[in-house]
């Protein structure tokens, strides 16, 4: 793990409840400030990780008396955040927040987002700019790539949320420690967040927030194709591992049935014009292995899903 090089507040006055607020940020120093400075105003520390900056962000950081933790390098947007959540559990928050340093994310929502979890109903709160469709302006490109990483989030976890790019968040203690052990380096990490939360049946609640995209300097640090195949590589990846019968092994037997129907087609060709059509005969080869082995392939990740879940309750 990166050496992580971090300034301790002197002083903590504790209040109840304690806030936390956490920023990872990569090159930010155009908006970083504003954040921390409104932030502050609704919480009791601030916690920025300076995800290997090369600008003034983690100067500016320090000097506004944010506990400020840098890292040598550029890691990703998973590396920023578990990095914070490390530091996070020293202080024993009753609540912690994550916002995004670009600006995008009004911080005096915090009250608003953190309310369900002070009033203990849920464990986890996701900001959400679709419950607020009249005051966010998302461009048409992203606004179909977040639709389509939506879509695939809630058919992974099987879940009716509508955000799950948004990170705006808000955790309990006991959340902290489950989507802490996050593995995903860049912005699959708040999918898998999702994921980890709700794998455990922690209460997940999406809270209207808004959304600012005019006018900011970036938006985001790659570039949206690779951002969002990054995700929906991930996705796919997640619901083949969770439900790998319904999508790996009905696609693989659809496969089986495709090749079944080239080679019947191959057949009676044959019978009739008494030679075998080349390309009908390796369709029906290719088909039928390709579903063969996907259908194997399904049986085999439901038998370890099984076991690793029947592992997993004995630990328990």
């Amino acid at each position: 793990m990166e050496e992580l090089q971090y300034y301790e507040l002197n002083a903590l006055v504790r209040t109840k409840p304690f806030v936390v607020v956490g920023i990872p940020a990569y090159n930010e120093e155009q908006t970083i400030a504003n954040v921390i400075i409104e932030a502050r105003k609704y919480s009791d520390a601030i916690i920025v990780c300076d995800d290997g900056s090369s600008d003034s962000t983690a100067t500016i950081a320090e000097q506004l008396g944010a506990l400020t933790i840098r890292h040598s390098k550029n890691l990703g947007k998973g590396w920023a955040l578990r990095s914070i959540f490390e530091v996070c559990k020293k202080y024993n928050p009753d609540v912690i927040v994550t916002i995004d340093a670009d600006g995008q994310h009004d911080p005096k929502e915090i009250p608003q987002l953190i309310k369900p979890i002070l009033d203990g109903k849920i464990d986890v709160a996701i900001g959400s700019r679709y419950l607020v469709p009249s005051i966010h302006k998302i461009p048409y490109y992203r606004k179909f790539g977040l639709h389509l990483i939506n879509w695939l989030n809630r058919k992974a976890i099987n879940s009716d949320l509508r955000d799950t790019q948004n990170g705006f968040r808000a955790y309990t203690p006991k959340a902290l420690k489950v989507v802490s052990s996050s593995v995903s380096n860049g912005f699959s990490v708040e999918s898998e967040q999702i994921i980890l939360a709700d794998k455990v049946g922690l209460k997940i609640q999406e809270i209207p927030v808004t959304t600012k995209y005019a006018g900011l300097y970036r938006t985001s640090k790659k570039s949206p194709l690779t951002h969002g195949m990054s995700l929906i590589g991930y996705l796919l990846k997640v619901m083949v591992e969770e439900r790998p019968l319904l999508y790996l092994g009905v696609p693989g037997l659809l496969s089986i049935f495709v090749g079944l129907f080239f080679t019947a087609w191959m057949f009676g060709i044959y019978s009739i014009e008494n030679y075998i059509v080349t390309n009908m005969a390796l369709a029906s080869i290719s088909f039928s292995i390709i579903g063969i082995l996907a259908v194997f392939a399904s049986i085999t990740l439901y038998s370890i899903a099984r076991v690793s879940e029947k592992l997993a309750q004995k630990i328990s």
